[in-house]
């Protein structure tokens, strides 16, 4: 694979100023995104719409469209030179990274209970964004990122990761509550109770958001960030879609729950 990666770039400056651009490039997707999300849902589950494509299979498109985000990093840390890869900070963070993917990739479709299909433009776009994502996260760490011997002890790392881990723990057991809120056979939809539950309605979303914060806090990178402040558009306005679309389904809606913040919004 590194010479692959030899035919792409003629050296790693150029391949390190390329995973910049496609930080920096993130960070305006992000912005052109939430002008979009203003006007528009992003089209899965609840939102699909036939004018973004064929329905897919929600399993199948949920393990095919992540599935890039583990094997593209997994083959550049396995593939290639991977020189920081034997610097324990590196170590850490892709295992981060690694936690979040194998189960996102590899378990959670897997456990889905019904499901909306998921419309094929939402999927092909899923798809492109997990390699390009999966790449610019794991060549940068595994490759270029360069820490202070002290940076495990560095208050960022120690409450970067702290966040990250609370943020996959809610991110875990908010699915786990959304898959089990209907019983064999039964249908339609329910008010998600318990956990994080109780204080918002994007319990889910606000785990994943904190996740990857905690990530770039810890990482320290524009390459983390990027992905952060992606993750922080899209998924906070899908939790305020459903947060309204909850208040206006349910008239026994808890009053006092919030979208995305616990007693603040």
């Amino acid at each position: 694979m590194d010479n692959l990666i030899l035919k792409l770039f003629s050296s790693e400056i150029e391949e390190l100023y390329c995973l910049q651009c496609m930080a920096y490039f993130m960070i305006f997707m992000a912005a052109c995104t939430f002008l979009t999300l203003l006007f528009e849902n992003v089209p899965y589950g609840r939102y699909a719409s036939s004018k973004y494509g064929f329905p897919v299979n929600v399993k199948f498109a949920w393990f095919v469209q992540e599935l890039p985000a583990f094997v593209v990093p997994l083959c550049l840390v396995v593939w290639t030179s991977a020189a920081r890869t034997d610097q324990l900070p590196n170590q850490l963070l892709l295992a981060m990274y690694f936690c979040h993917y194998v189960q996102r990739s590899l378990i959670y479709p897997f456990l889905i209970r019904g499901g909306k299909s998921t419309p094929f433009v939402s999927f092909a776009l899923a798809i492109v964004f997990c390699i390009y994502n999966g790449y610019m996260q794991v060549r940068y760490l595994s490759h270029y990122a360069e820490y202070r011997s002290d940076w495990l002890k560095h208050p960022c790392f120690i409450l970067g990761a702290g966040l990250w881990l609370v943020g996959w723990l809610i991110n875990v057991h908010s699915d786990h509550i959304l898959r089990n809120l209907r019983k064999p056979g039964e249908t339609g939809y329910k008010i998600p109770r318990g956990g994080i539950f109780e204080y918002v309605s994007g319990a889910n979303f606000l785990g994943e958001i904190t996740e990857w914060a905690g990530f770039a806090l810890a990482a320290n990178s524009v390459h983390s960030a990027s992905f952060a402040i992606f993750t922080l558009i899209v998924l906070s306005s899908r939790a305020v879609a459903h947060h309204r679309w909850y208040l206006a389904k349910f008239e026994d809606y808890p009053k006092s729950r919030k979208a995305l913040i616990p007693f603040l919004f």
